[in-house]
């Protein structure tokens, strides 16, 4: 038990490590995307920790089957390194009990992943829809920001307002610029001049279609080309700029917010492909294992990073073939029946031809030198 425990706990401190570093850098490529979002006036900034929160499980998922792979990797190649295991083995610990202590944290971590892929991550990305769903309902008025410009329409209106009531009615101090296209089908999205409003105030009106104006008074418009003098001005007492819907993108597909209980049971090909992909993570996590344990045994002389590369490079074809089997399942073109299984039961053999080669290869390795030394005797 004392060996188990340590073993464990190697694997346990490695494989957190490994998949907080992993979070945090995947979490910051997604939270800038979403940021900026934010800064064009797609998104409330206030819900963008929410966003991030709802979307850790997903993350999690993936992260921690990795980051368990690594771990072994990382955690055994150390003991290898440091001839820890070579004292195991002369004390009796074969790789048959290697792996059997191994599959104990395999199994936790494939609890955890079970956990938030049936469950967890389903229920975060309903969350997250419902949110983007709100934030797509609102307007350029709603997610102004006094004292800042404002991008929107991809860039073609600029929006700034000095002061902004604390009921978002009422706004000092405007001023919003604008390009003009051609409406010429020949000349189609051909720019052909600019407008720019200012004004001294504004406030916001809903009429019964639905639709929200900017009703401006007291300023001016001016129409023109950069760089030209004919600029023309026209001064107003009242002026309604339409608000356009900001279109939020989302990645998120709506099968992802499926309840698990709903796909069981389902004939459709798309459902099915989810169910076999939430199936998939936890079940990802024991084959991993399997393939860890054999490729963290490394010569001290070599170093414990000779294998890493390989290793990571057979995980990412094992990813990679899931996730284009799950396209193809997605697609029809693949049985219901086999599905992702196959792509599991192939990397199963190679871990079992890599956990068998492995001893075998030793025993090779050590009659071979011990006729060296019988020759060089001789």
């Amino acid at each position: 038990m004392i060996v188990f425990r340590y073993l464990s706990r190697e694997v346990l401190l490695t494989l957190s490590a490994v998949s907080a570093v992993l979070l945090v850098i995947i979490m910051s490529g997604r939270f800038i995307k979403y940021l900026a979002q934010a800064a064009q006036g797609l998104l409330d900034p206030g819900v963008l920790f929410m966003i991030m929160g709802f979307r850790l499980p997903g993350f999690l998922q993936l992260i921690l089957p990795l980051g368990l792979f690594l771990g072994i990797l990382l955690a055994y190649g150390r003991l290898y390194l440091d001839s820890e295991m070579t004292v195991l083995s002369a004390t009796g610990m074969s790789n048959k009990r290697l792996l059997t202590y191994t599959m104990a944290p395999a199994a936790l971590v494939a609890l955890l992943t079970g956990w938030l892929s049936l469950g967890l991550a389903p229920q975060g990305v309903t969350e997250v829809t419902r949110i983007l769903n709100q934030q797509d309902a609102l307007t350029e008025f709603d997610t102004l920001v006094p004292g800042r410009f404002q991008a929107m329409k991809d860039g073609s209106r600029v929006t700034y307002t000095e002061s902004l009531s604390a009921d978002r009615a009422q706004l000092s101090g405007v001023f919003i610029s604008e390009k003009r296209f051609s409406r010429d089908q020949a000349e189609k999205n051909k720019e052909r001049g600019i407008t720019v409003l200012v004004a001294e105030k504004g406030r916001q009106v809903i009429q019964a279609d639905g639709s929200r104006y900017l009703i401006l008074e007291n300023g001016y418009r001016y129409d023109g080309n950069p760089g030209q003098a004919d600029y023309r001005a026209i001064q107003y007492e009242t002026y309604g700029v339409l608000l356009p819907k900001p279109s939020v993108s989302n990645e998120i597909s709506e099968r992802e917010a499926i309840p698990t209980r709903e796909l069981l049971g389902s004939d459709n090909p798309r459902y099915q492909a989810e169910l076999q992909w939430r199936l998939s993570i936890p079940l990802l996590v024991f084959v991993v294992t399997l393939l860890a344990v054999p490729l963290a045994r490394v010569n001290p002389r070599q170093g414990r990073f000779l294998k890493l590369l390989p290793a990571i490079l057979l995980y990412m074809a094992y990813l990679a073939l899931l996730i284009g089997a799950r396209g193809q399942l997605d697609k029809g073109k693949i049985p219901q029946d086999l599905g992702l299984w196959w792509v599991h039961g192939l990397f199963l053999l190679i871990g079992l031809g890599l956990f068998c080669w492995t001893p075998l290869h030793l025993k090779l390795a050590s009659r071979r030198a011990v006729k060296e030394m019988a020759h060089g005797q001789a």
